[in-house]
């Protein structure tokens, strides 16, 4: 028990700190993951909605690949792939140019691209359960569709997506193991560090199986304070 205590210690022989500091970009990278993939599923939706047909078949396309393709792919085709893209493109400028794309970065792209691709079926839906009545109401009482988006549509669409995007976010949540691969140390990548150096695989992997359940944990708890919120205003039937 003891010699345990030791090893998840913040001491020199312990891992505290590092199983801290993974928690810490787990969290960040989750964080900062979300607004990017809520904003391009938005648009997206927006896009499939669209009576440009050139719009609703990029939109589609789009969610189709990235739906298509396995996250640890995607992953690799951005962090791998989009750095020897740009430095080919650098070197036509400069012959001496070394670009290196940020694995936090890198990880934060593919995992908002693929958040996007369902969250935007997820909008999607939520759209299309919201009748045209609510938009012609409030072009009647003379709001522009902008307002009408803002003050009638979009308090509705976030109750009505919630629940997918709760579970989304959830599943953000565990995707965020994948970036352990390209060096990113994320709760994987430390316990896992730990494990090899310790030889104590089962104590040390256990902790991040513990972690990510008390994440979802908190995440529930959030979750369910964000839809008393949105349902505060509801009419009760």
């Amino acid at each position: 028990m003891d010699s345990t205590l030791v090893l998840l210690g913040f001491g020199p022989q312990g891992w505290g700190d590092e199983i801290a500091s993974g928690v810490f970009i787990t969290v960040t990278l989750s964080l900062a993951t979300l607004p990017l993939g809520l904003a391009v599923g938005f648009f997206i939706a927006l896009g499939k909605l669209s009576p440009e047909p050139s719009m609703r078949l990029a939109a589609n396309v789009y969610t189709t690949l990235f739906r298509g393709l396995p996250e640890l792919l995607t992953l690799f085709l951005v962090y791998y792939g989009a750095q020897i893209g740009l430095q080919r493109l650098v070197k036509l400028f400069d012959e001496t140019a070394n670009i290196e794309i940020n694995s936090f970065i890198a990880g934060m792209v593919a995992l908002g691209v693929v958040f996007s691709s369902y969250a935007s079926e997820v909008f999607l839906s939520a759209f299309r359960a919201i009748p045209q009545g609510q938009y012609e109401g409030g072009y009647a009482i003379g709001l522009t569709r902008w307002q009408t988006m803002r003050l009638v549509v979009l308090p509705q669409l976030i109750r009505i997506a919630l629940p997918g995007l709760s579970n989304l976010w959830l599943i953000l949540l565990k995707d965020t193991a994948l970036v352990s691969v390209i060096g990113l140390s994320d709760i994987i990548r430390q316990t896992g560090i730990a494990a090899r150096v310790t030889k104590e695989a089962f104590l040390f992997f256990g902790i991040a199986c513990l972690l990510y359940v008390i994440l979802a944990i908190l995440s529930s708890v959030a979750i369910s304070a964000i839809e008393r919120w949105s349902n505060r205003a509801a009419v009760v039937r």
